[in-house]
């Protein structure tokens, strides 16, 4: 395993096999004021990304040596490893986009980039990663109040009714807010099921749930659509 000394930096691994980008990266965030650890080989990426602790942030290459950046991705998520992954690759089509979210990424920048926008995008996705670590028996947001504990929620000091599975959807919104969820993520980790089942399914409970807690369900201030993915839930 490589060096992963105590440090009360944020813990940053960058899997990046091009040594120039590399060797950018390392310094430009040692700099940032990130202790940086680096691996350019897929299977390696993968032992470290599983290994203990954690790390804090991952900016992963989708193409290296060994194993893809999809495949890393994949598997770390299968291994239960949550911690936040920053998507790197030079090809910018919508499905490669939409594979990486799918997996369970939670940025995803094309080649060539600037380091700024990069390090910006990576303060982002830390400040919700901690956002998320924020929830314990209760969330607010707006005029509504979700208790876990009981799977219940009240909106203006009135009980809001949830089926189970719509408790579930907004559970789910509520532990990944800020991030893109595809339809496929809620199919496979709300409803349990790997294969394929009609779109209008799910977008028919989404809507339901839209109407018990957005002020205008017609024009959503919190599930957002993104077109062609999925769903964001924002605040």
């Amino acid at each position: 395993m490589l060096d992963s000394s105590t440090s009360s930096a944020t813990h940053l691994l960058v899997v990046e096999d091009d040594p120039e980008v590399g060797d950018g990266l390392e310094e430009f965030f040692t700099l940032k004021g990130y202790h940086v650890s680096r691996v350019a080989d897929g299977k390696q990426a993968l032992q470290e990304i599983t290994s203990l602790p954690p790390y804090d942030l991952i900016i992963l290459d989708v193409m290296l040596p060994n194993k893809s950046g999809f495949e890393i991705l994949r598997e770390a998520r299968k291994s239960g490893v949550d911690s936040p992954v920053i998507m790197l690759t030079v090809k910018a089509s919508e499905q490669d986009k939409l594979r990486g979210f799918e997996l369970g990424a939670d940025d995803y920048v094309t080649k060539p980039f600037d380091a700024e926008e990069l390090a910006a995008r990576a303060q982002a996705v830390l400040e919700r990663s901690q956002q998320n670590t924020d929830v314990d028996d209760g969330f607010s947001f707006g005029n509504v109040e979700v208790d876990f504990s009981s799977q219940t929620a009240r909106r203006d000091d009135e009980t809001v009714e949830f089926t189970s599975l719509e408790f579930d959807i907004l559970t789910y919104f509520i532990e990944h807010r800020g991030r893109t969820v595809s339809r496929k993520q809620l199919l496979r980790d709300v409803w349990g099921i790997s294969g394929d089942i009609a779109t209008r399914t799910i977008d028919r409970h989404v809507a339901s749930l839209r109407k018990k807690i957005e002020p205008d369900p017609t024009d959503p201030t919190y599930i957002e659509t993104v077109y062609g993915i999925g769903y964001k839930f924002s605040i």
